[in-house]
């Protein structure tokens, strides 16, 4: 039977709302809040590292780094900010408005790809927040890292996540506007020791690599901004159809370029004086050797804001994901259910694996693969779609206007699992090399644009069958002059 609705939502009150589509008459956010919300999404000591990567084991020079540092979230969070206006356009969750577009059965087959992908998303975060907890403790106090120790910051880590996660939508935005001030503030002074104390004749001095390894740290920079894409329309459905599409995407992309710029570049000056940055056992003790203690500690603790909100974001597009799997509990449950997953993953990285920095790379390699496939059906959908039958999304029976052919658009799932299994063959991680991955795309690190252009083109050549949803808001929200597929609202 259809998901029931959830009470009108107050400003400043916790979010109850779950999957239904927000009505006009409660749309009133405004695009300029998405920039903090964008800057939050990247406070992470992570980039530093990545950076580091792009000097150490991509040989890149200064100069390459920086076209990298700039491509990177041009290209990914482009993609998030496109996909976003989804969210505008049908008041809902990405994951609810997909199934529009894969019908209730079929979507959930990506839906749960991309839950399960977020479990390793958000180990990470809260991986790297633990450390830095454990950094700021042996910086202050010389405790020593032990199991007990990581159990006990991981727990504390998780559990403020998921208290912001679960406050909703209004929680996040306050957040992130405020760290996006101290987080800026903090970065401007390690910039300044960093410039007075670099030895710049050496990071100039570093000889250019190769092309291909400079289109691969493309790609490994941007796969973090790639996992946002489905959750892009969760942070703009509370915009007026009427917003800007051109600002949203502009916004988008400013907020994480702003942050990932600097970042990536501080990084990989590090790692001129400091080559095993990159390959260090953790992604944030090494802040501590670099930096003095009164720089360090209190960058340290901004950051961990960051990473928390980072989780927090991505558990609050998790529980939504959870919820078109029909797991029927509120979005706060399933949110803790994500919680309790990073938990024991989390446990699992820093007491047993070996190397953080190359599980991380395999990660994100394998991560953007799964979410392109996905991105690239719904893009081409989103092209041609104005508006979504919010009745229809939330009625998971036959009846439902997106049920298509017994609850599957074959065309939509074709053209996903196709994808998926051809961006797989031209991938290699540490653990899996597909039989392509020796090609000029897979040496290039291109296999998840692969994934998108196959997913986009096949679906765009199969005939597909029209849903039986009215949207009769379609034309109402369409001025006259405005061409399908325009940015302009």
């Amino acid at each position: 039977m259809p998901e029931t609705s959830a009470p009108v939502e107050s400003e400043g009150a916790i979010e109850t709302r779950g999957l239904e589509p927000v009505p006009d008459s409660e749309r009133s956010g405004r695009v300029r809040e998405l920039f903090p919300t964008w800057v939050a999404a990247n406070i992470s000591v992570l980039l530093l590292t990545m950076g580091a990567g792009l000097v150490v084991f991509n040989g890149l020079n200064f100069w390459q780094v920086l076209t990298v540092a700039v491509a990177a979230p041009v290209v990914s969070y482009g993609l998030v900010g496109l996909i976003s206006i989804a969210g505008k356009r049908g008041g809902s969750p990405g994951m609810a408005l997909s199934r529009a577009v894969f019908g209730q059965r079929g979507n959930l087959f990506p839906g749960s790809l991309i839950w399960v992908a977020r479990w390793g998303w958000e180990t990470i975060n809260a991986v790297t927040g633990a450390y830095a907890v454990l950094t700021v403790l042996d910086l202050l106090f010389g405790i020593e890292s032990n199991t007990a120790l990581i159990v006990v910051t991981l727990l504390l880590f998780v559990g403020c996540t998921f208290l912001v996660s679960g406050l909703g939508i209004n929680a996040l935005r306050r957040c992130s506007t405020w760290s996006t001030y101290l987080f800026g503030a903090f970065s401007v002074l390690v910039l300044v020791y960093l410039i007075a104390g670099t030895d710049w004749s050496a990071v100039f001095a570093k000889p250019a690599g190769s092309t291909a390894m400079m289109i691969a740290g493309i790609g490994t920079i941007a796969a973090g901004g790639i996992s946002w894409v489905p959750s892009g329309p969760d942070f703009t459905r509370y915009l007026p159809r009427t917003a800007s599409g051109k600002g949203l995407v502009s916004a988008t992309i400013g907020g994480a370029g702003v942050v990932v710029l600097p970042m990536v570049l501080m990084g990989a000056v590090m790692a001129v004086s400091t080559p095993d940055l990159a390959s260090a056992t953790d992604p944030v003790s090494f802040i501590g050797e670099l930096l003095p203690t009164w720089i360090a500690v209190p960058y340290l603790l901004i950051a961990l804001i960051g990473m928390l909100l980072i989780n927090s974001m991505s558990m609050y597009s998790a529980g939504f994901t959870a919820q078109t799997l029909g797991i029927n509990v509120s979005r706060a449950w399933a949110v803790s259910v994500n919680a309790i997953i990073s938990l024991i993953f989390g446990f699992l990285l820093m007491v047993v694996a070996t190397s953080f920095f190359g599980s991380f790379i395999s990660f994100l390699t394998l991560l953007a693969v799964a979410f392109s496939a996905w991105i690239g059906v719904f893009g081409v959908d989103m092209l041609s779609r104005r508006t979504y039958d919010g009745e229809a999304l939330m009625d998971t029976t036959r009846t439902s206007g997106y049920w298509y052919r017994g609850g599957f658009a074959w065309q939509a799932m074709t053209a996903w699992g196709v994808a998926l299994v051809a961006g797989l063959l031209f991938t290699k991680v540490d653990w899996f090399a597909g039989p392509l991955a020796g090609s000029w795309i897979g040496r290039n690190g291109l296999g998840w644009a692969a994934t998108v252009v196959v997913a986009a083109a096949l679906y765009a050549v199969l005939p597909r069958t029209k849903p039986v949803a009215q949207e009769p808001e379609a034309e109402a929200a369409r001025p006259e002059s405005e061409p399908v597929g325009s940015l302009s609202n």
